[in-house]
């Protein structure tokens, strides 16, 4: 028999080993995956013709219930703000110095959103998070709608919150901006610095309106300012869109992420068989061929679901490099006005944001340095944009 014949029947036989890997993957890839992902929003597996306008119907509606919900609570809610809550820093706390950390919460009317009820929601997820750590923040409202009393969420919350009013001197109209953009950026540096002045804090957490926070928001906040890093930072995002936070990413660092799990994961599982067959553990094809496999598994399944893992400790947090897209919350640390400063200094356009030119504005200088935390620590629940036209029926991708 030619010896291309002898290996062929070998390799072939049920015990072979490329036939029991041909096998795991043909099971894993066509039949395990398939069925356990196919209703997971941001794996490969997702049956998006089937599932996506059903999905993001419900996401629409479990957003416009809490929003009643939330609107009926402050509705109800007392007209005195609560100790604690909103209260102007006056000069004689803590021989002048400012608040630890502000919450400052860009907002707008949504002519689209308004049964949504976006800033409602975000403001009564506060309150709850500061009702469970005393003194963690104080939260300023910044409502820069033109005509602020057509902004109804926003004066219904000076019940509770301090409502900073970027056009409420009257008289005097806005001055011209060339686009939309360019306002968005202008009133996201007002807010910033109005905060800054406001409470001279050490710390400033900028939000806009639809970004929900999470129980994790504070605790995790606390771990990310004792670490070292976070001193020498411009900024630090919170938040990064879910369908970007694939393995298969320009961003270097997720492949080398990408690559250690795969690695972890092979020799944990090298050691299990070695074990098994109570023999040494060897590191070869068999090694090589698991990492890949697992590798693989990960990307798509989800690398979304194994970030929140992550969720179990604020110790456990992911820090990386800052990415470019977006800036529904972001951390500026030490009192340090140099973000806004970028921004003053840039022009923002149609495909030119904020984001985009704060990002840009850190690459050109090699000295700054700017992070992303993973998992998120906001959610997203606009589905109605301020600057950018939307659909009538949004989506969830």
């Amino acid at each position: 028999m030619p010896k291309w014949k002898a290996w062929l029947s070998r390799s072939l036989r049920p015990s072979s080993p490329v036939v029991q890997g041909a096998a795991l993957c043909l099971l894993t890839f066509c039949v395990v995956l398939p069925l356990a992902c196919h209703k997971l929003l941001y794996s490969y597996y997702y049956w998006r013709s089937l599932y996506l306008d059903s999905m993001s119907q419900a996401a629409l509606q479990e957003s416009w219930e809490r929003g009643q919900e939330a609107l009926r609570h402050w509705q109800a809610a007392p007209a005195t703000p609560a100790p604690g809550f909103g209260q102007e820093v006056g000069r004689g706390e803590s021989e002048g110095e400012g608040v630890g950390l502000l919450v400052t919460v860009v907002t707008a009317r949504r002519e689209q959103a308004l049964q949504y009820h976006y800033l409602l929601q975000v403001a009564l997820q506060l309150q709850g998070l500061l009702e469970a750590c005393p003194g963690c923040a104080e939260v300023l409202v910044c409502n820069v709608e033109e005509v602020p009393r057509h902004h109804e969420d926003a004066e219904l919350l000076k019940k509770r919150f301090r409502v900073e009013e970027k056009h409420g001197g009257g008289g005097k109209p806005p001055p011209h901006v060339p686009n939309l953009f360019e306002k968005e950026k202008r009133d996201y540096v007002y807010c910033l610095k109005r905060g800054l002045e406001l409470y001279q804090p050490r710390d400033v957490l900028m939000l806009e309106d639809d970004a929900l926070p999470l129980d994790s928001l504070f605790p995790a906040v606390q771990e990310l300012r004792s670490r070292r890093f976070y001193r020498g930072a411009l900024y630090v995002k919170l938040y990064h869109p879910e369908r970007l936070q694939r393995y298969w990413n320009p961003e270097p660092c997720r492949i080398l992420e990408w690559l250690g799990a795969g690695g972890l994961g092979s020799s944990l599982l090298c050691l299990l068989l070695a074990r098994a067959r109570g023999v040494a553990p060897r590191l070869g094809l068999e090694f090589l061929f698991l990492a890949l496999y697992l590798m693989l598994v990960c990307e798509l399944a989800g690398r979304h679901y194994l970030l929140e893992l992550r969720r179990l400790s604020p110790q456990l947090l992911s820090v990386s490099p800052a990415t470019e897209c977006c800036t529904p919350a972001m951390l500026y640390p030490s009192r340090r006005g140099e973000g806004g400063g970028y921004l003053c200094r840039e022009t923002c356009r149609q495909g030119h944001a904020k984001d985009t030119a704060l990002y840009r504005a850190v690459r050109a200088r090699p000295w700054e340095r700017a992070y992303s935390v993973e998992p998120n620590l906001v959610r997203h629940i606009g589905a109605f944009s301020s600057v950018r036209a939307s659909h009538p029926q949004p989506r969830l991708l």
